[in-house]
């Protein structure tokens, strides 16, 4: 399971599914030669509305992106209460080559955080295959005054990937959130983007692949 956030979105735990964790004294696969298509089945959330969250596979298929251009959460200033948190949630069909499955072995995150002094800025992801009864959780704080880039990373250790099953179909589930705290001068906004004014910010999922065992 992943452990951890990178952004430090550090360690992550994934759930999943239903085949064991990978063998640690055993190798990896390469990832397939044939390309692997993601697919956003379904994308909700006010952090993400119709059409603001895009999501690209990488030539190698090693990874995939996630691009926003519409997710920001504040505080202070009269900002609307509603404001102070926004989420989305993706939900992804991910097509892979015959006789293959996959595993998600990081997550990076990136954004932008302006936070007054005293305020407080939360990112939040969750991960879990269709079908699964768990979900982790992983959480990174940030702490006002701050006014820089920030970044996040789930890793998951090598011998805890939780592969996708073999032969069945099963949806991807992405939940991120944002939440800011006004800071000690109310008067002042604070926020907190997965998003840029001047090009959108990536959120990246590393896979890992394994081979499935012969039918």
């Amino acid at each position: 399971m992943a452990s951890g956030l990178l952004l430090g979105v550090a360690a992550a735990t994934l759930l999943a599914a239903a085949l064991p964790a990978h063998d640690p004294g055993s190798s990896f696969e390469d990832p397939p030669p044939d390309k692997i298509v993601i697919k956003v089945a379904t994308v909700n959330g006010s952090g993400c509305p119709a059409g603001t969250a895009a999501v690209a596979v990488s030539a190698d298929n090693t990874a995939f992106t996630v691009t926003y251009s519409d997710y920001l959460a504040q505080a202070g200033g009269g900002s609307d209460p509603t404001a102070a948190r926004k989420n989305c949630q993706l939900s992804l069909l991910v097509h892979v080559p015959s006789g293959f499955t996959y595993a998600i072995a990081s997550a990076d995150y990136r954004g932008f955080a302006a936070l007054e002094p005293g305020a407080r800025g939360t990112q939040r992801a969750s991960y879990y295959f269709q079908g699964s009864p768990n979900t982790e959780y992983r959480t990174h704080a940030f702490a006002g005054p701050y006014d820089d880039n920030w970044q996040a990373t789930d890793e998951t250790d090598w011998a805890q990937l939780v592969y996708a099953p073999c032969g069945v179909q099963r949806n991807f589930n992405i939940n991120t959130e944002l939440r800011v705290s006004a800071g000690n001068d109310p008067s002042k906004v604070s926020f907190m983007t997965m998003d840029s004014t001047d090009g959108d910010i990536s959120t990246v999922y590393h896979l890992a692949w394994k081979e499935c065992p012969a039918r």
